[in-house]
């Protein structure tokens, strides 16, 4: 089954396509969206060797121009200096401000591609090809493209929306099982804010998940991109609402950093919101039984809720970094309930230092 979502930003919107089997369909996607006949796919070793070649197949056979430049794994190449690699490969391909920048990957690939996209030549259409379970929940869909300056993450950035994001989810069949239970993290992030039906669905079905069942994934991805659309269209800048999805990411974002980023994204989101969870109940703002459940679905899908925090000076510190930030304060997006949540920038950081060493 294939969903479509529309992320309604006026002349900036765009449609979220959800299904098995969407790369195949990809040329016919683009010549409907009117994106001419040259493209560049932007992606890493790995994605292209699974699907990059493939793809750029598919497009040559439907009398397309496309090159495929591939850049290697990890959240260390996310970065101003391989931004800067692609400038130039860009420049030497004599690439024009019609031609779309295709980000086919995970969460840093389309971070990055969207950052170059955004600023070459002030602006190239960006089209989100995500193909891991937490880019196609979360990062593919809002328009945050950044890349990460030494230890801190995304702090050079933008908003910049796709043309469109196709998010085919039969490529999740390829993830190994670390990759599927890092994007359920960012699942159950939004089924916490404001979905009460998803909670319930991820508490019943996150064995099948882990499985990888098709149609279970796609239902996941599909009821998470809708809560992450319908926020974004209220606040479009992150000035106030969107702040909500930063649930769990303020101590996740911080540990990424303490850690060098050799904790995942997903992990360290998991370990976010166990502690915002403990950090509500302990503000009393969040009962008991409801802190239990969401630390349960957390270690059912097979991520941690807690870590041995040597440095807590340290990540605190880091958190103090947060964007959220205001005037030195730094703001927790705080559950209240399954599927409700708080900001609040008055907590004492005396609490925060102990919920963090319990």
């Amino acid at each position: 089954m294939t969903y479509q979502i529309n992320v309604n930003l006026g002349e900036r919107g765009y449609p979220v396509y959800m299904g098995e089997g969407l790369l195949g369909k990809l040329p016919e996607m683009l010549e409907h969206h009117g994106l001419g006949r040259r493209f560049v796919v932007i992606t890493n070793r790995t994605v292209a060797r699974l699907y990059g070649a493939g793809l750029v197949e598919a497009l040559k056979t439907a009398d397309r121009d496309v090159e495929m430049i591939a850049i290697p794994d990890g959240e260390a190449y996310k970065s101003l200096t391989v931004a800067g690699k692609l400038y130039e490969s860009l420049s030497r391909r004599r690439v024009e401000r019609n031609t779309p920048i295709l980000a086919l990957g995970g969460g840093v690939i389309g971070d990055l591609a969207g950052f170059v996209a955004a600023t070459y030549q002030r602006g190239l259409p960006f089209v989100q090809v995500p193909t891991t379970l937490l880019a196609q929940v979360d990062s593919s869909i809002g328009g945050k493209v950044a890349v990460n300056t030494g230890r801190l993450k995304n702090m050079a950035g933008t908003f910049y929306q796709p043309v469109m994001v196709v998010s085919d989810t039969a490529a999740l069949g390829s993830l190994p099982p670390k990759e599927i239970k890092n994007g359920l993290a960012e699942v159950i992030k939004c089924a916490v804010i404001e979905d009460t039906e998803l909670f319930a669905f991820l508490e019943e079905s996150t064995p099948v998940l882990l499985d990888k069942d098709p149609g279970a994934l796609t239902y996941a991805v599909h009821r998470a991109a809708e809560v992450k659309a319908r926020v974004v269209e209220k606040d479009e800048r992150d000035q106030g609402l969107r702040h909500i999805l930063n649930f769990g990411h303020t101590y996740g974002h911080a540990i990424e950093c303490v850690s060098d980023f050799r904790i995942p994204h997903g992990t360290a989101v998991a370990l976010g919101m166990a502690m915002a969870a403990r950090l509500a109940n302990r503000l009393e703002l969040l009962n008991g039984a409801d802190m239990e459940r969401i630390l349960r679905l957390i270690t059912a899908a097979g991520l941690p809720v807690s870590i041995p925090v040597t440095r807590p000076a340290a990540v605190i510190a880091a958190m103090q970094h947060d964007k959220k930030v205001t005037e030195g304060r730094m703001k927790f997006i705080l559950p209240t309930g399954i599927g409700s949540v708080v900001t609040r920038a008055d907590i004492d950081p005396q609490i925060v230092a102990e919920v963090l060493s319990a």
